[in-house]
């Protein structure tokens, strides 16, 4: 190695990550690209939204996936009703408006802590487990 010396921290610098605050947001759906970003954020949004179809109908729950398309026709949300219906998927196009949720139910809430209830149950001789349940 020549006489530059390499410093890690220099090498993996990368923007900070704000979390936003989106709980009780309804966002303002102008425009295609308007709606595109807010089913990205309802995505990553950990609380249920509400989503209002072009032909009234309602649907609360939790945006579990997402399939972006060249069109709103053909790009859909997959949701996981709050009320036990089945899962849905929802053309983008049949959506008229978005409501986040006025509580997001992981906030405050890490991988730490979740970390240290496994372990705390597991002590205590309790079922702990970590596999997740399928999604489809």
């Amino acid at each position: 190695m020549s006489g530059n010396v390499l410093n890690p921290d220099e090498l993996e610098v990368a923007p900070g990550f704000k979390q936003e605050r989106l709980q009780g947001w309804v966002p303002e759906l102008a425009s295609d690209d308007d709606l595109r970003q807010a089913l990205e954020k309802a995505f990553d949004y950990r609380g249920d939204v509400r989503i209002t179809r072009k032909d009234g109908s309602v649907i609360e729950g939790y945006v579990y996936d997402r399939k972006a398309g060249t069109t709103l026709a053909n790009s859909l949300v997959r949701v996981l009703p709050s009320n036990g219906s089945p899962r849905l998927s929802i053309p983008y196009s049949e959506i008229a408006a978005l409501a986040f949720s006025d509580r997001d139910p992981a906030a405050g809430k890490s991988w730490e802590a979740w970390v240290r209830k496994y372990w705390q149950k597991k002590a205590a001789g309790e079922a702990a487990a970590i596999e997740a349940e399928s999604l489809d």
